[in-house]
């Protein structure tokens, strides 16, 4: 067997660790082909290694992509998986994320509040917008004047640019006040983390469109829509599609996207080709056979429309920001 006498923790789950937080990283800066592909490699890891793959990054990618079912069955297995506060937090808070992005606010008011009784240092930082805007649309707002109140001290004492551009559109959310939305963007466009920034740009332009500004929110709603459709962000840029429909826009159909052509572990194998992997390089990393590299080139050639290795080097969808060691 594969693995057979690994230990079960040391460095294969150091590795699946780091593989867990690149994950997270490539969501975070708009790279959904890479958070897909680690995504992949962990798992294989994992199966060799004969235990669970880590359920944190999983489900924090689900959410990011509007993934109801996907996240549910991660969900239940999480909850059937022995418990420990921090792994409760991130499931409830990454429950608020996916409710929001599916504008189900009720359902992301609950999970947000649950996920913010222990208040864990990071985990309760990050469900605290996800509280505001919930409660914002569930005309909460005494659940929502409490969470900025929070929200604020935190980004005050970390003076980071994003948490104060996070802060920035949930004040906007609170008050009403578009400067805190055009601070939001401004503080938010200086970093690399999209989901953010798009977040702003649709927080900003729900809030003109409901000032009867349509000429205004179309540009900021278009904005959000390219940017969370290309980083995979799916719920959020249905929501941005949405709006548009409610100015009297019509969206236009984006061309599908690589990862969503391919399997996981089809994008996986792709992107380490595209890195300038051989077959038998991949295969060892992703602890499958060769034959089965060749099978899922063969499939990803016929998907994408390609006839060779090359092709798959020079492709824009496929661009890797760490080569292949």
């Amino acid at each position: 067997m594969a693995g057979e006498g690994w230990p079960r923790v040391g460095f294969p789950l150091l590795l699946r660790l780091g593989l867990g937080q690149k994950i997270i990283d490539a969501v975070m800066i708009g790279d959904i082909g890479q958070a897909i592909a680690a995504t992949a490699e962990e798992a294989a890891i994992a199966a060799a290694a004969g235990v669970p793959p880590l359920a944190h990054h999983r489900l924090h990618l689900a959410a990011q992509r509007g993934r109801r079912e996907e996240f549910r069955e991660l969900a239940q297995k999480a909850e059937n998986a022995p418990p420990s506060a921090g792994q409760v937090t991130n499931l409830h808070a990454t429950t608020a994320t996916l409710n929001n992005g599916l504008a189900d606010y009720p359902a992301a008011l609950a999970a947000a509040r649950r996920a913010t009784e222990h208040d864990d240092i990071f985990l309760t930082g990050s469900a605290l917008p996800e509280l505001i805007e919930a409660a914002v649309a569930c005309d909460d707002h005494a659940a929502a004047t409490e969470a900025l109140a929070s929200l604020t001290e935190r980004t005050q004492a970390s003076g980071t640019t994003t948490g104060r551009g996070v802060a920035a559109y949930a004040r906007g959310l609170v008050t009403g006040i578009e400067h805190h939305f055009q601070e939001a963007i401004e503080l938010l466009a200086e970093g690399r983390l999209i989901p953010h920034l798009g977040r702003a740009h649709l927080l900003y332009g729900q809030w003109l469109r409901r000032e009867r500004r349509r000429r205004d929110c179309r540009r900021h709603l278009h904005t959000v829509h390219e940017l969370l459709s290309k980083a995979g962000n799916e719920g959020f840029a249905r929501r941005a599609a949405m709006e548009l429909r409610a100015t009297g826009e019509k969206v236009r159909s984006r061309s599908e996207q690589h990862h969503e052509k391919l399997t996981m572990q089809e994008v996986a194998v792709a992107r380490l080709v595209a890195s300038g992997a051989t077959s038998n390089e991949v295969a060892s990393r992703l602890f499958i056979s060769k034959r089965t590299v060749d099978a899922h080139l063969r499939n990803i050639f016929r998907k994408l429309g390609l006839t060779s290795r090359r092709q798959l080097k020079d492709d824009p969808d496929l661009l890797v920001h760490d080569r292949f060691e």
